[in-house]
């Protein structure tokens, strides 16, 4: 891919790609919490037309390239060239679009059903995501919008909102909020999003081979968005150890650092073991970020 060919590619789409998502569309520009760091209003905007964007706290904006240099953390156009078209790949014209995100507070119609649709479940299976952990931890939850309706996996936050996926959509039915998994323990795990927090189950599945209740071995936070890490980070401080599973992306690092920050030495970073993968579900995929030179030594937990 060169540099041409990039800039055609739709940067609301590419954004969308990565599980970045407009709260709210604006006289035809999207609007969104910045990927750069924690806010609770939006300040960074795509127009789609021009397919630039533009971050008002930091006073930078650009094409798509100028926005994965600066959410890497890189200044190589040619490795830039090369995240954007690993994803372009997964960038279909058919895809959920995003038409119907101009109605995110107008959700209506919405029933919750145990997760049985087999859709969604072959979704999950995609991800590799261990079924029996997704029907305990989600609910299957039906909505419409604009006259039509719609389906997608829900996972439900502390103030009773849901967190909503599907092949091809992304999203929140308000309040949007941090989920907090107790089990009475002094130990918590932190996670950006649930998909992650499922991988992790399908994993420790995977690495024991006795099966115990592998839920109840810590507590759990699911962010739900690195935006809501201020929500968080009075429940993150009451722990005697936090172990964080961020994404590999220059937010995962700086989320990392503030909780750090916060609760000193009590905190472990291990997105090392997942390293050259975005994330904990890629890892799980085998879904590699940028090729590597090494071979993974594996995951430990």
């Amino acid at each position: 891919m060169n540099i041409e060919e990039a800039k055609k590619i739709s940067l609301a789409e590419y954004l969308q790609s990565t599980g970045i998502n407009p709260c709210k569309i604006q006289n035809g520009n999207f609007w969104y919490y910045s990927p750069f760091r924690n806010e609770t209003e939006p300040s960074f905007k795509v127009n789609p037309d021009r397919n630039l964007w533009y971050d008002f706290g930091m006073g930078k904006g650009g094409n798509i390239i100028a926005f994965v240099l600066e959410h890497q953390g890189i200044d190589n156009i040619s490795q830039a060239l090369q995240i954007i078209s690993g994803k372009a790949s997964g960038i279909k014209s058919d895809s959920f679009s995003f038409r119907p995100l101009k109605s995110l507070q107008s959700f209506d119609e919405i029933t919750v059903h145990s997760l049985t649709h087999t859709a969604l479940e072959q979704y999950l299976k995609e991800r590799n995501i261990n079924l029996s952990f997704a029907e305990q931890e989600c609910v299957e939850v039906h909505f419409s919008t604009n006259g039509k309706r719609y389906f997608a996996i829900g996972f439900e936050n502390e103030l009773g909102g849901f967190e909503i996926r599907n092949k091809y959509f992304q999203g929140c039915l308000s309040p949007k909020a941090v989920t907090n998994i107790k089990n009475g323990k002094d130990e918590c795990c932190i996670f950006e999003g649930f998909i992650d927090y499922l991988s992790y189950l399908t994993l420790k599945a995977k690495h024991n081979h006795e099966q115990p209740d592998i839920k109840k071995e810590r507590d759990y936070i699911i962010l739900n968005s690195v935006a809501n890490l201020s929500k968080a980070l009075d429940i993150i401080e009451s722990y005697k150890k936090v172990i964080c599973f961020l994404d590999n992306d220059k937010a995962g690092y700086e989320t990392y650092l503030k909780i750090s920050n916060r609760c000193g030495l009590n905190v472990t970073d291990q997105s090392g073991y997942y390293r050259g993968y975005k994330d904990l579900n890629d890892f799980l995929c085998g879904k590699k970020l940028l090729i590597e030179k090494k071979k993974s030594k594996g995951f430990k937990l």
